[in-house]
């Protein structure tokens, strides 16, 4: 599908990656890894050719569709979830474009004998043929099936895309491609903005993908349960197996632990060879041996070991001062968005030197919690912060608060204040951004790149206790494992918001779930409280909070024969309303070829229109009529 031959690009001088080759074939799905800043977003932008490399070639079979997933979503203000997906169709959207405007100067002309005439009817009847092979009578009852697959009711086809979480927005964007049947995947770091039960969605999907896929992920599990190849940037080179990551880095490990005993019986070898060329060289009759040896040596394909970027950030949370035992106090709290009411009369202590997780899925108030206690939300209740607390606050979006404009010293020095200006090279330094690197701009800096800023910045406030929402994101697996530690050896009180089970093992002695409102507290770390839920990890728990919520709907329809006979009743009504509807709709687009071919014989047929309208009636009919069977067999049995 795509055969990528030489590519290089470079920054500043410098090469990013270096004359890289690897082929992409159907089937494939990669994973694509490497530290923050390696490249592997810019190699996904080259494959979408939404960048020129500096040399070699990108090459692909004809026709082939790339769907291109990007960090950062950017939809257009004003457009509801509908719209939205609707642009997965823009060819088609173009064609009924044309087709109104054809339609529309058809309807005001009178000229019929002339050539002008003639034409617009000749382009109807093509592009009406083109929309149609397109499939734009299908594209969207197409649409509406996977949104509602996606989660969506059909009560949010009509919301605009403003009004849901990036999560949710991510679901809208991968409709989109999914609806646009694309050969070659890419996506850059699609689980972070998704709760645990749209990751599940995601893995199904790419499972079952038929073409190519590349995955930039920071995310073990995913990369795990998703890819058969691993492709890893690493100093400008790149190293490809054919395993998903963990059988990968135990393949590499050993290659390189073979490829080290090789060069030292090689470093053997040689040596023992250039102590005969100098034993050789004292007798001259042994000089032509000398000679000869030399000459062998100077042939000897040196055995190389492939490198590592073991370059991690050094992270480290000091304490400002000793708090109060109690460091939060909530009585009673509640908060609603207009009538949608998120938490509901949340009671809840914060210990001083407690670590404390936040779990559950997307808009069940974890975030909203974290940004009350921090004093960023109002809120109804009661919430009281104890004596001298100070926090330190990382929020989902921290990156997003950076200046672009500014350069990394810069955004540094600028939140500084008199006691640790002269420190800020030394933080900067920590986090990996060293000599001229702190002269680069924000706006080009990785989304990781930008996460580790965040966290440098976060350095140059006192706190003593620490809020963070997601932290994780963006971040590499090496700097993800920096950063626990860090967290784990912290003296202060933490609150994490994570859905990273990974990532919180070992890192909370207490865990507090939200779900419909209220929070239950377990007193123990993540596998605690897994343990708890009888469920071995998160992925689990949200199939079985699925099915138990599928259960409780479904009024014991295993045993009760009259509720399985009205389901089979409506199912049988929808398939036939379906079956009606598709009959209708074949029958009225070919009443509209006839009107196109030939208009004048067609309309003097007897109550042709009569018929003809007659039959877009009944289609709207049944359509009202799926419409209502389906709704009731979603409400009622599902």
């Amino acid at each position: 599908m795509l055969n990528i031959h030489n590519l290089s690009v470079a920054f500043g001088g410098e090469y990013l990656f270096e004359e890289i080759a690897f082929r992409l074939n159907a089937g494939d799905r990669v994973g694509l890894i490497g530290k923050n800043g390696a490249g592997k977003s810019t190699l996904l932008k080259l494959l979408s050719k939404e960048m020129v490399a500096d040399s070699g070639t990108i090459a692909s079979d004809k026709e082939v569709k790339i769907g291109f997933l990007k960090q950062d979503i950017d939809f257009e203000e004003g457009r509801t979830v509908l719209d939205e997906a609707y642009q997965a169709f823009d060819e088609i959207k173009k064609l009924e474009t044309k087709l109104e405007d054809i339609n529309t100067q058809l309807a005001e002309r009178t000229d019929y004998e002339s050539e002008g005439y003639n034409q617009l009817m000749i382009d109807l009847n093509d592009i009406t043929h083109h929309y149609e092979i397109l499939g734009g009578y299908n594209y969207q009852g197409e649409t509406e099936k996977v949104l509602q697959g996606l989660g969506f009711l059909r009560d949010d086809f009509d919301k605009a895309t403003d009004t849901f979480s990036g999560g949710w927005r991510m679901r809208i964007e991968l409709a989109k491609l999914l609806l646009q049947s694309n050969d070659v995947l890419l996506l850059d770091e699609p689980t972070n903005h998704l709760d645990i039960e749209s990751i599940i969605w995601l893995e199904q999907f790419l499972r079952n993908y038929s073409g190519a896929v590349v995955i930039v992920s920071h995310d073990k599990m995913f990369l795990d349960n998703v890819t058969n190849r691993t492709i890893e940037i690493s100093l400008g080179r790149i190293y490809d197996y054919n395993k998903p990551y963990s059988q990968y880095l135990i393949q590499r490990s050993e290659i390189k632990e073979q490829q080290l005993n090789a060069q030292k019986n090689q470093e053997k070898q040689i040596q023992q060879t250039e102590k005969l060329i100098e034993k050789f060289r004292a007798k001259a009759s042994k000089a032509s041996m000398a000679q000869s040896l030399i000459k062998k040596l100077d042939k000897i394909d040196r055995i190389e070991v492939d490198a590592d970027d073991n370059s991690v950030m050094n992270v480290r949370f000091p304490i400002s001062v000793t708090p109060g035992k109690v460091v939060a106090e909530i009585e009673q709290l509640s908060k609603s968005y207009g009538p949608k009411e998120v938490l509901k009369n949340i009671q809840l202590m914060v210990e001083r030197g407690s670590k404390t997780a936040f779990v559950g899925q997307n808009g069940q108030g974890k975030t909203t919690l974290a940004k009350i206690v921090v004093g960023e939300l109002d809120y109804h209740g009661h919430l009281k912060l104890g004596h001298n607390v100070q926090i330190g606050y990382f929020a989902q979006n921290q990156a997003e608060y950076l200046d672009g404009s500014k350069t990394i010293l810069d955004t540094m020095i600028d939140a500084a204040n008199e006691k640790n200006r002269s420190k800020v090279r030394d933080i900067l330094g920590s986090f990996l951004f060293q000599g001229d690197e702190v002269e680069k701009y924000v706006r080009v800096l990785s989304g990781g790149e930008r996460n580790r800023l965040a966290l440098a910045k976060m350095l140059l406030q006192p706190f003593n206790v620490l809020v963070m929402d997601e932290p994780t994101n963006h971040l590499d697996i090496k700097s993800k494992n920096v950063l626990k530690q860090a967290l784990q050896s912290f003296e202060g009180t933490l609150i994490l918001v994570s859905h990273d089970r990974d990532f919180l093992q070992g890192l909370t002695d207490r865990v507090y779930e939200f779900k419909n409102g209220s929070i239950k507290e377990y007193l123990g770390d993540i596998d605690f409280y897994l343990e708890q839920r009888k469920a071995e990890d998160f992925r689990k728990i949200e199939k079985g909070e699925k099915k138990s919520k599928e259960a409780n709907n479904k009024p014991n329809q295993q045993n009760d024969y009259k509720v399985q006979k009205k389901l089979k009743s409506l199912k049988n009504k929808l398939s036939s309303v379906e079956s009606k509807i598709s009959e209708l709709e074949k029958a009225i687009a070919e009443l509209d070829h006839q009107l196109l071919i030939n208009y004048d014989e067609t309309v003097k047929i007897p109550n042709f229109f009569d018929g003809y309208h007659g039959k877009k009636e009944d289609l709207e009919k049944l359509m009202k009529e799926w419409e209502r069977i389906s709704l009731e067999i979603d409400s009622k049995y599902r």
